[in-house]
């Protein structure tokens, strides 16, 4: 199978490398050379890292970069079976990306990534909506086996048969769930992480006493502070500035603790400083 996927950043790389191990052929995408040679680079440094915690082989490395292909331009994009979209969470952003792809792709399905917008209103930048789907990944994505499918309103029961049946053959689960903004995963996971950052900010706990609560009460694999840190500071605001704009539900108002950090670039992990150090 062809696959083409738009977008470098942490899940664009996350996306075409658990593809491209199956062994699908992947022309990963950007907007410019410069951009999509970082997004290459991001790629062979996360393959290195597995490699050095014995989660991957070097041949399953050759294997993964083998299969896939850049491309700073769309028209590649033609004769893909799938194409995921995995730009940033702007949807005038993502309305651009699928008003040019849906002119250059007949007859592929066309997927976004997106963790909270409307497959419908994304939709609308397309000439067959029946098409487009939402399928959302899950960071790490090679490690995580979760894989959340969003129909829109005109989503055909075709293209749902076809995200299920390829998310099965990337060895993943997948979850159809309604289009509304947040989905299921992040309407819960980020009043999860605002409440934690509130909790912080009243000084009702530690950031160290909150995550440990987290982890050894829920047993959660991270805290909810370490897990923002992890996403990214900057994606948990604009989730929250979504779901809330989309429904005017006070809870989910983000933190203003979470507001002056995105305003201070400290984003965590990416930028070196979250709400931890790095």
């Amino acid at each position: 199978m062809k696959v083409s996927i738009i977008g470098c950043g942490t899940m664009g790389c996350g996306i075409a490398q658990a593809i491209s191990q199956k062994g699908h052929s992947v022309i990963f995408l950007s907007h410019s050379e410069e951009s999509i040679k970082g997004g290459l680079e991001r790629l062979k440094g996360n393959l290195y890292r597995a490699i050095e915690k014995g989660k991957l082989t070097q041949q399953e490395k050759e294997k993964i970069l083998k299969n896939i292909r850049i491309s700073w331009n769309y028209n590649d994009t033609k004769d893909s079976d799938l194409v995921i979209e995995a730009v940033s969470e702007d949807v005038n952003l993502k309305k651009q990306v699928f008003s040019q792809i849906d002119k250059i792709n007949k007859n592929g399905i066309l997927a976004t990534n997106t963790s909270s917008i409307p497959i419908s209103e994304i939709a609308t930048a397309t000439s067959k909506p029946e098409r487009i789907i939402g399928m959302h990944f899950f960071n790490p994505v090679p490690v995580m086996k979760l894989v959340e499918l969003v129909r829109g309103k005109k989503t055909s029961q075709q293209t749902v048969e076809f995200a299920k049946k390829f998310v099965e053959g990337l060895g993943k689960t997948s979850v159809e769930v309604k289009d509304y903004p947040g989905f299921v995963s992040n309407r819960i996971l980020m009043l999860f992480i605002n409440e934690s950052i509130n909790l912080l900010k009243e000084g009702v706990a530690t950031k160290e006493g909150i995550d440990t609560i987290a982890k050894l009460g829920f047993n959660h694999p991270m805290g909810p502070l370490e897990l923002a840190d992890y996403i990214g500071l900057d994606v948990c605001l604009d989730i929250l500035n979504s779901v809330f704009n989309a429904t005017k539900d006070p809870k989910f108002k983000p933190s203003s603790l979470l507001e002056a950090k995105v305003k201070k670039n400290e984003l965590g992990r990416k930028t070196g400083k979250g709400f931890y150090q790095y």
